[in-house]
């Protein structure tokens, strides 16, 4: 396993729905910039992802607490499954002590140049299995 500090995010105005609460909608791009977050140590800046990149095929949120915009919600990130084109983050979101909400991203490993999935590189698969839970 290895150690990577949770994603820290900063609550955008335009993340604030008319009840004074992050919206549900921002909670996918609170995920995708924690995947970023995640990948760059685990592969590097130099990673190719136009021939092994990923493309989202699924993603859930589970609610819990609100959050507000003051807030600084971190987002840790885990594997939950490894196939052999696919593999699942799973999300959880706390502001301070407090899980407000959860979810999982399933991403199926794509290369953009041929537009056809790929087999997860080795590289991306050993680096994955460090996120395993």
């Amino acid at each position: 396993m290895i150690e990577i500090s949770p994603f820290e995010v900063q609550v955008r105005f335009a993340d604030i729905d008319l009840l004074g609460h992050v919206n549900n909608v921002s909670y996918f791009s609170y995920f995708e910039m924690a995947r970023i977050h995640y990948f760059h140590p685990l592969l590097g800046t130099d990673w190719d992802w136009m021939e092994q990149g990923v493309v989202l095929v699924t993603n859930e949120a589970t609610y819990l607490n609100s959050i507000r915009l003051h807030d600084r919600p971190k987002i840790t990130v885990s594997v939950t499954e490894i196939g052999t084109k696919s593999f699942t983050l799973a999300y959880q979101v706390f502001v301070g002590h407090t899980l407000c909400a959860t979810g999982s991203s399933k991403l199926v490993c794509f290369n953009s140049n041929k537009q056809q999935t790929i087999k997860i590189p080795q590289q991306m698969k050993h680096a994955l299995t460090l996120l395993k839970s």
